[in-house]
This record gives structure tokens, sequence and C-alpha cells, in this order.
């Protein structure tokens, strides 16, 4: 069983900056994208940027600009680096991985707080 296991997240003051990581315990053959979600309280869970296998990337009108989601394929590794955070950045992210089968691989989250 592919787990994902999200690291980098922590306490941050407004304005700073944060970068996640999220890498597979093993190989996933044939991955179509990796992304980022998000999940606020009380908020249902958002997609916050994904990156498919060519490379093409798309980000939610809330964080363009701020974060910058890139991969490393040969490491089965995506980061999403976010910049210029605001409280409202505030929420646990998680990582998921697609096959091109559409199955779909999730990590446990990873707490981002932005306060002062």
């Amino acid at each position: 069983q592919v787990q994902l296991a999200e690291s980098g997240g922590g306490l941050v003051q407004p304005g700073g900056s944060l970068r996640l990581s999220c890498a597979a315990s093993r190989s996933i053959p044939s991955i179509y994208s990796m992304g980022w979600y998000r999940q606020a309280p009380g908020k249902q869970r958002e997609l916050v940027s994904m990156i498919t296998n060519d490379g093409s990337t798309n980000y939610a009108d809330a964080v363009k600009d701020r974060f910058t989601i890139s991969r490393d394929n040969a490491k089965n590794t995506v980061y999403l680096q976010m910049d210029s955070l605001q409280p409202a950045d505030t929420a646990v992210y998680y990582c998921s991985f697609q096959s091109f089968s559409a199955i779909n691989y999730w990590g446990k989250g990873t707490l981002v707080t932005v306060s002062s």
C-alpha cells in the first residue's frame, strides 16, 4: 500500500514563507498528477494547486503569484513553496497523487498556521 507523507507545516507569521513536501513511500507507476489541497476549519477541502506529468500547473485564484508547485518525478515527491502567507491560508494541507488509471492517493495532512 502506497503512503504519502507531508512535511513542512508549522506556525508562521503573516508575510512569511513555508515549503511543504510530500513523498510517496515507494515508486508509483504512471502518475498523472500531483496536487495540494487544503481544508480550513469549518470549510470544505479545496484544491490549492496541481501539476501534471507534462509540467502543466494550475493554482487557485487565492494563491496565484504567492504559491509555487514543483515535482521531482525521480523521487515521487511534490513540493509547494508558499510565500507571502496570510491568515486566510491557515488550514490542513493534503497532498494527492493521481495515476493514469484514476487511482487517488492521499496524505494525512500537515497543519499550516499563519498568525502573529
